[in-house]
């Protein structure tokens, strides 16, 4: 390579239902490749709690009650993605949610001479997504997470970690609003899907086998972008 060339920092987005594993994808990720996953929430406290021009300006309009516009939202991602640990790239995880938000990104990057270099989908079933979910439960002593199908204690009722024999479930992992969390999600996705597709940035993760099998698929996708 020649010594004047420079190579941008990676922009991967990773698409995906709540429970098709993006978070911990994600994590797996900035180990092997030295990326930094950013996630808007995050960003938000981040930029408030930092009392940046932008973060200032979030604070103002999530205490009045609004929503934070896509110019706020865009100007607190350049200044993260400006850091010195983003240098080898990021992954963007919850942003864009729109294509009026995809194309403000584009616009963005473009400023920096950047560029989407993958669109992951990571590709589920519906009904099996809400058997996933809705079957998650966790001990209440430790914390340790089991599931009604696919890992029960060894002793019924009795936590495998710390013997405790009391459990909790999230209010929000049942059949009904999981299913609902889904649709809305295939709705408001399916444009991005289109839009990233037609940019010939877009690729598809079976993201239902084991975390291992799938973050070996990912990462040959991201090894092949990031060369």
């Amino acid at each position: 390579m020649d010594a004047a060339t420079t190579i941008s920092p990676a922009v991967l987005i990773l698409l995906g239902p709540p429970g098709a594993g993006k978070g911990t994808q994600a994590r797996m990720l900035e180990e092997k490749f030295g990326l930094v996953q950013l996630s808007t929430g995050d960003l938000l406290r981040d930029a408030v709690a930092a009392g940046t021009d932008a973060g200032n300006a979030a604070k103002a309009v999530m205490e009045a009650g609004d929503l934070v516009s896509d110019g706020i939202v865009i100007a607190i991602l350049r200044d993260r993605m400006a850091e010195p640990d983003c240098a080898k790239g990021v992954i963007l995880d919850g942003f864009p949610r729109t294509t009026v938000q995809a194309e403000a990104l584009d616009g963005l990057l473009a400023s920096s001479d950047q560029k989407i270099n993958a669109a992951i989908s990571l590709e589920v079933e519906d009904a099996e997504m809400v058997t996933r979910i809705s079957g998650r439960y966790t001990c209440a002593g430790c914390g340790e997470g089991y599931h009604d199908t696919y890992k029960q204690p060894v002793e019924d009722g009795k936590c495998d970690k710390c013997g405790h024999t009391e459990f909790k479930r999230r209010a929000d992992d049942n059949a009904e609003t999981v299913a609902s969390r889904l649709t809305a999600y295939h709705a408001q996705t399916a444009p991005l899907i289109d839009y990233y597709q037609a940019q010939g940035v877009l690729k598809g993760i079976d993201a239902m086998g084991q975390i291992d099998d799938i973050a070996r698929d990912l990462h040959g996708i991201v090894g092949e972008v990031m060369d």
